[in-house]
């Protein structure tokens, strides 16, 4: 019998998590960067491959001493630094704005502070900043401030819906909250991460290596796709 065919969303989602953590093991992101460093970083990231903010950040460190100097900054020159992340006219200023509220805010350029808070009043400080959405806020939340937070990117929307662990229909917006709620708190960090590896390696986007992907006994396209009752 198919142990995954008649079980909840949250037990089915106990079980990809397991299954996953069986199939890559405990996965480790990189360092973690401060709050503010990881903030813009995201932002970077937006329509773009890691290498690429990788590059535009390193090159946005290494013209500028501090993030208050990038604040300050004439906007060409942070456009021209970021440049390799694609889309700079706008992170550009978008990065600078944001900067400059957060002063103003706080009287300091700091997001420490949000260490003190309950994660989902970060969340939502984090929100106010125009072009910083749910998954920003909570890659920031998650990874710079160790808060519990479900960041949703474009793997982990594809996966979970093909898995049916989401409504088909439902969007990435509000795909943080649900998913949010079908894993423990402390297996956010671990879920998180897998799901984008199974998506970038086996469940692509144009032909999901189904073959080779640990999740087939609990996944809805599977079952779609072999007519399996």
């Amino acid at each position: 019998m198919n142990p995954g065919a008649n079980a909840s969303l949250s037990e089915r989602a106990f079980l990809v998590h397991r299954k996953l953590i069986d199939h890559f093991g405990n996965p480790q992101w990189r360092n973690p960067l401060p709050a503010l460093d990881e903030l813009v970083s995201t932002i970077l990231s937006q329509n773009t491959n890691d290498a690429n903010r990788d590059r535009a950040f390193s090159e946005l460190k290494k013209r500028f001493p501090t993030w208050e100097a990038v604040r300050d900054a004439n906007p060409k020159s942070v456009i021209e630094a970021i440049r390799p992340a694609g889309l700079a006219n706008q992170k550009g200023p978008r990065i600078q704005k944001v900067l400059q509220d957060i002063t103003r805010l706080r009287g300091e350029l700091s997001l420490e502070f949000l260490k003190e808070l309950p994660a989902e009043e970060g969340r939502r400080w984090l929100l106010q900043f125009k072009g910083v959405g749910p998954k920003t806020a909570a890659i920031v939340l998650q990874f710079a401030l160790g808060k519990p937070a479900f960041p949703v990117d474009t793997h982990i929307q594809r996966v979970s819906g093909r898995i049916g662990l989401r409504p088909a229909k439902m969007n990435a917006e509000s795909a943080h909250a649900h998913l949010a709620q079908l894993f423990p708190s402390e297996n956010y960090y671990a879920a998180h991460l897998n799901l984008i590896r199974l998506g970038r390696e086996i469940c692509q986007a144009r032909r999901p290596l189904c073959e080779c992907c640990p999740l087939t006994d609990v996944c809805d396209y599977f079952k779609q796709i072999k007519q399996i009752p």
